[in-house]
């Protein structure tokens, strides 16, 4: 699958959904190129437990949902936009999104400045979308844009083209800004969820920028450490990687290592003033990154899961088709 159950042994970060990134997207706006999409998913809709709080509280209330920009390609954060939810109130949640930049932006906290404020969370088909200045912000349930024959990955590699995300939710967050908010015209982007530590402070559970890259190519026994770490450290993660890849694909140790290091560091190059096209620049929506991970790990020997884009994208912000269950409370 994507990043979705990127913990250990196909669970949870945290074991909570809702801190669980899926994918990460960034696109210029189809109608103004000089405005840049940034979509991350979270909290697969496959794994919502109808009587806890992931049933109430769509997003937890008590991290931050961040996605950090490098601007300066040393693999360090330059700016960041966080975004915290509300505890849910009626069945409701909001939004605030803060902007920090500098040496605050490679940290973790949840300060900056407001960006945007009290925005509602979707939980219904109607996407509620907020306007503050030069930005526009959703969150809420969304249809899953993620396509892939999941089953036939667990069946060694006997696709039939079933999509098993064709009827599956998640939960959205989505900015549109200006492409100068961006601190450059090429920067790399990854997202990261937090959690309140024991003791004070935050605890890093979950990152990612490349799909499949800790679900399918990280060893199990390692995920967790990947998961907390930082990408300027990613470099301590190529032997392992490789490793996977000699016996998954047969390929020789060099073979596997020369695959394996530009994976790293786990960062997704963005340039809006090129074209966009995964893995070397930016994801669309309709990327087919399930193709693009399946050459690379058996070989060349299964190049395609028979499975193509979703049919329910929006013309306009934010995209993503409507959610398949309709959440609103009642």
């Amino acid at each position: 699958m994507s990043h979705h159950y990127s913990g250990p042994d196909f669970t949870h970060p945290h074991d909570d959904a809702r801190l669980d990134f899926c994918d990460l997207f960034a696109f210029p706006k189809p109608e103004d190129s000089s405005r840049s999409i940034l979509i991350m998913d979270v909290h697969p809709s496959v794994s919502v437990n109808p009587e806890g709080p992931t049933s109430d509280e769509p997003f937890a209330p008590e991290a931050i949902y961040e996605l950090k920009v490098d601007t300066d390609r040393d693999a360090v954060a330059d700016i960041a936009y966080r975004v915290l939810f509300s505890p849910s109130e009626n069945g409701a949640q909001s939004a605030t999104v803060r902007r920090v930049e500098g040496s605050d932006a490679a940290g973790a906290g949840e300060g900056g400045e407001a960006i945007i404020e009290d925005a509602p969370v979707s939980r219904g088909s109607d996407a509620q979308v907020t306007e503050a200045g030069d930005y526009r912000f959703f969150a809420g349930w969304r249809s899953d844009p993620f396509f892939y024959d999941a089953l036939g990955l667990f069946n060694d590699f006997q696709f039939t083209g079933d999509d098993f995300f064709a009827d599956k939710d998640v939960c959205s967050i989505v900015l549109e800004l200006p492409n100068s908010e961006l601190g450059a015209t090429e920067v790399g982007l990854w997202q990261r969820t937090l959690v309140p530590a024991d003791g004070g402070g935050w605890v890093q559970v979950d990152r990612q920028a490349h799909a499949q890259q800790v679900t399918v190519l990280t060893p199990n026994e390692e995920k967790v450490e990947y998961l907390a770490g930082e990408p300027a450290d990613d470099a301590r993660f190529v032997e392992s990687i490789a490793h996977v890849l000699e016996h998954a694909g047969g390929y020789s140790p060099e073979e596997a290592r020369q695959l394996a290091e530009p994976m790293l560091p786990d960062i997704l190059p963005y340039d809006p003033t090129r074209p966009v096209g995964y893995p070397d620049n930016g994801r669309l929506l309709t990327d087919d990154v399930g193709d693009y991970v399946l050459a690379i790990l058996t070989n060349g020997r299964v190049t395609e899961d028979k499975v193509g884009p979703h049919e329910d994208f929006l013309s306009e912000f934010p995209y993503l088709g409507p959610p398949h269950e309709d959440r609103t409370v009642a």
